[in-house]
């Protein structure tokens, strides 16, 4: 077998970002099993800090899924979606389009508000949508991972609770790194993964139900996402699979790590680095997709420009510099680089290490 590897990539694609020697550390503690008391009273802790950072109303439902980002996807549609279901999802984005899929294989009659990619949606779209559609289940992703657009959740919330439709809103790349309020949005359910703005491995995925959502939740048709299921292990500890303990551990020492430095300054230093990386940019004469208003802190979308070659670019950032960055989705596959900037990722180091290395690769 080939050695396993021992330098570090510097982490600045769309997911996974650096996790911090803090989280790292966590990673290294004697595994426990899934029903250990000790294991079970950690798991109490990211309960509680994960309504915290959610900032979810009080008696909602809070845990983590084992699996990645999509895993509390189809959590959260698998129990709030049975045949039949009116399902309004925006679509702006790859990642919009997977919840409109999963939401048809569970049985949704969904209704697609479908943007352009690189812009956020209209609100006004969305809502006309509603109002013609009557839905039971609004979906929207909050931080477009795809195209580095932020959506207007809260008005498009606004939009559903007059018409009595859940919403279910994707923050897998704003939560820790951009505000996220379910509570004073009107978000039901909400979703979000580990290995980006929250800073650990990926492989365990945050989500949090509010008393609305659970009371409307649907008889699951999956066992392992079963909500009910879950909950029973997280709080009544009540077998269901065997957790990963080294993942609870990392995440919550990341959950500890965002709260030591405070929610609020933790959005202020990502809004920070986001324009610290875009005048940067300027500087090389590159430029973002989406208009400034409509720009993510944590991940951006860079115009490639013409005559270069986007791939060569990537390769010689991991081979001779040893940064990762990402390619391209979909529609804008070979047109633009995705940058993070997310958790341990969004330094000033980290931007002028890569800023550096884009301004020798791109005069080659």
């Amino acid at each position: 077998m080939k050695p396993i590897p021992a330098i570090p990539r510097i982490l600045l694609g769309p997911g996974p970002s650096l996790v911090s020697p803090r989280v790292m550390r966590a990673l290294a503690t004697p595994v426990l099993g899934h029903l250990d008391p000790q294991l079970l009273s950690t798991m109490d802790d990211v309960r509680d800090a994960l309504r915290r950072i959610f900032r979810a109303p009080d008696g909602s439902t809070a845990l983590a899924v084992s699996g990645t980002g999509t895993a509390a996807m189809e959590t959260c549609l698998a129990n709030l979606v049975e045949p039949g279901t009116r399902m309004v999802v925006v679509t702006n984005g790859y990642f919009g389009e997977r919840l409109a899929e999963i939401g048809q294989r569970f049985g949704a009659q969904v209704h697609r508000v479908a943007g352009e990619w690189g812009r956020a949606i209209d609100p006004t779209a969305v809502a006309n949508a509603i109002t013609s559609n009557s839905p039971q289940l609004v979906a929207v992703v909050h931080a477009e991972t795809s195209t580095g657009v932020v959506n207007p959740v809260e008005a498009i919330a606004a939009a559903a609770r007059a018409k009595d439709a859940l919403v279910l809103v994707d923050a897998v790349t704003s939560l820790g790194g951009m505000p996220v309020d379910v509570a004073a949005w009107g978000i039901d359910a909400c979703y979000s993964g580990s290995q980006k703005c929250l800073g650990a491995p990926s492989g365990i995925a945050p989500l949090v139900f509010t008393p609305r959502a659970w009371a409307r939740r649907v008889a699951c048709r999956s066992f392992y996402f079963d909500l009910g299921l879950l909950d029973a292990y997280w709080r009544e500890r009540k077998y269901h699979h065997t957790i990963a303990a080294t993942l609870v551990y990392a995440l919550a020492e990341a959950l500890a790590e965002v709260e030591d430095e405070g929610l609020e300054q933790r959005w202020e230093r990502h809004r920070r680095h986001h324009e610290s990386f875009t005048s940067e940019l300027a500087a090389l004469r590159l430029t973002l997709l989406p208009p400034e208003a409509e720009q993510l802190w944590t991940l951006h979308t860079v115009v490639v420009p013409d005559g270069i070659d986007e791939a060569a670019v990537r390769r010689d950032l991991r081979e001779q510099y040893n940064i990762e960055i990402g390619a391209g989705m979909g529609p804008l596959a070979g047109r633009v680089w995705r940058i993070g900037l997310m958790g341990a990722s969004s330094t000033p180091s980290a931007i002028a290490t890569l800023v550096s290395a884009l301004s020798t690769l791109i005069r080659r």
